[in-house]
């Protein structure tokens, strides 16, 4: 009976192992992405935001040197809500342009501020050099219910380009939502706010992150149908902790795929391989978008260089000599 029972079960095991390759050989082919050597070395920028502590303006700092030789064509600093970064921001934003090579970009919002405060501020910009801003309408300062103008403010952040454009002949980005703001009343009222931006002199978009690549190309589909053409650039979250950034997706409309969910599982107290599987997922997602013909991406670096610094070289880049 054993004799038997063993020829049974590698007769099975056998016609498992015919049906797998059956399987392997009848599916689907999918094409491999294109070698880096076969695509222009893309566009980069990277986003900081203002250090709080000492502790953190060195790791922002390093972040910076680390980064810098890479060249990208701008970084950004974040502003916080209601204005309450707005010395640190321009503080950072003078030492960039001091003691780099860098090009900074200082974002700029139209909360808790008159329309002179907030020119006030971009004229201090203009003379420290600074020739870019990143203009948006910002968020409401903690503990408040929700957006609420300035009764003698930019309104929104098509006013504050078009008033920014009257200060000085800033280069301007604006935000994009390819999942919609989360107090846009629909995708199409969102995508006419956008548009009135642009139309109010902004040159670029920059999108909040996402994790599926087919929504920001439909994204970019609609943008074009509604006549927008200047560069709509995603923006790219690599994701070394996951519960942080589910709870802050959820917040501001990002979708979480559940995809994502299964990759981290389990990695709560393993940050060294939290770190690669987020690097092999950030690589897989501008791969894709390189191959379908993206060639400016913009880095959300969390003042921390090192996924930035890999996914970018992963693109292409490489240190400028010199």
């Amino acid at each position: 009976m054993n004799h038997l029972a063993d020829a049974l079960s590698g007769h099975d095991t056998a016609q498992a192992s015919a049906g797998t390759l059956r399987r392997w050989l009848t599916g689907p082919r999918v094409a491999s992405l294109p070698q880096s050597l076969d695509l222009t070395v893309p566009k980069l920028s990277f986003e900081f935001f203002p250090p709080r502590t000492e502790a953190l303006e060195q790791q922002l700092w390093a972040c910076v040197r680390r980064l810098e030789p890479l060249a990208p064509s701008f970084v950004s600093v974040t502003y916080g809500a209601g204005g309450t970064t707005q010395e640190r921001t321009h503080n950072t934003v003078a030492r960039l342009v001091q003691e780099t090579a860098l090009t900074p970009a200082a974002h700029l919002t139209c909360v808790g501020a008159s329309r002179g405060e907030v020119d006030d501020v971009a004229r201090r910009y203009w003379a420290a050099g600074v020739r870019h801003i990143v203009a948006l309408r910002g968020d409401a300062p903690a503990g408040e219910a929700g957006y609420v103008p300035h009764p003698d403010g930019y309104a929104y952040a098509a006013d504050l380009v078009a008033g920014l454009k009257q200060v000085a002949d800033f280069e301007i980005s604006v935000a994009a939502y390819p999942e919609m703001h989360p107090t846009a009343s629909s995708p199409e009222a969102d995508l006419d706010n956008l548009k009135r931006k642009i139309d109010a002199g902004a040159t670029r978009a920059i999108t909040q992150y996402f994790f599926d690549t087919d929504v920001y190309l439909r994204f970019l589909d609609r943008c074009l149908a509604a006549g927008i053409t200047v560069p709509i650039v995603p923006g790219i979250l690599p994701v070394s902790n996951f519960k942080q950034v589910s709870k802050f997706s959820a917040m501001c409309g990002t979708a979480v795929p559940g995809w994502m969910g299964k990759l981290f599982e389990g990695l709560d107290d393993d940050s060294e391989t939290r770190h690669m599987v987020a690097a092999a997922m950030a690589a897989e997602q501008v791969r894709l978008l390189q191959a379908n013909g993206v060639d400016e991406f913009h880095f959300y670096t969390l003042n921390r260089a090192d996924l930035s610094y890999a996914i970018a070289h992963i693109l292409g880049a490489r240190p400028k000599k010199g």
